[in-house]
């Protein structure tokens, strides 16, 4: 049986949100596994980081460092999505509107001035996105994860991955949590953690089992 390692990374607290799915979401697919695969042992870790450019990197590259895991995915919340957001790119800009957790607000400022403009996601989009159709989960591509936190996490999380020899990464933007279901107001709780668990297994199948059609980058 293969051991195979997850982290999966949200956000600890964001204004005028009661229930953060970025938070949720991970927590529970830690505490519940992932079903669907066969001869995987494998191990989720959640993660939760402060909505801050300066500290939500470093307190992912610890956990990063403390798991070594195979794949990790990070999670965020898009207040305007109506589903399920795959984000194809980070960018190498910060350029803020409102001030982070640390009270900062960059405006247009690079990421890592030596850095490269962009990043792809190394997640399986294709199919993760034909797992949420099965699903019926509304989920569509992203461009990018913004110019805030959540892009500024991303890239940096790229940035590592590119130098590792075999670790997939990506992120996840999940909509508000509505338990009463809507089709542009956010999904309910537990359609969120299926939408997880989809991103988790179909990464974990694409790791063992690499296929360049199963990656989905414009």
């Amino acid at each position: 049986m293969q051991q195979l390692s997850v982290v999966i990374s949200g956000f600890d607290h964001y204004d005028d949100v009661r229930v953060n799915p970025s938070y949720e979401v991970p927590k529970l697919l830690a505490e519940r596994g992932v079903d669907g695969l066969d001869d995987v042992d494998l191990t989720i870790r959640a993660v939760s980081l402060p909505v801050s450019f300066a500290k939500a990197w470093p307190t992912l590259l610890g956990a990063i460092e403390e798991a070594k895991p195979n794949i990790v995915i990070a999670t965020g919340l898009k207040h305007a999505a109506r589903g399920v957001m795959m984000e194809r790119c980070a960018t190498n800009l910060m350029d803020a509107a409102k001030p982070d957790a640390d009270n900062v607000v960059p405006r247009r400022e690079p990421i890592d001035p030596d850095g490269p403009a962009a990043y792809w996601t190394r997640l399986p989009l294709r199919a993760i996105i034909a797992d949420f159709a099965h699903d019926g989960i509304p989920a569509t591509l992203s461009s990018d994860a913004g110019t805030f936190v959540c892009n500024s996490l991303f890239y940096n999380l790229l940035n590592w991955a590119h130098g590792q020899e075999r670790v997939l990464a990506g992120f996840v933007s999940f909509p508000l949590v509505n338990e009463s279901p809507h089709p542009q107001h956010g999904l309910p709780l537990r359609q969120l953690v299926t939408a997880g668990g989809d991103v988790v297994r179909e990464t974990v199948r694409y790791y063992r089992r690499p296929s360049s059609k199963e990656i989905l980058i414009a």
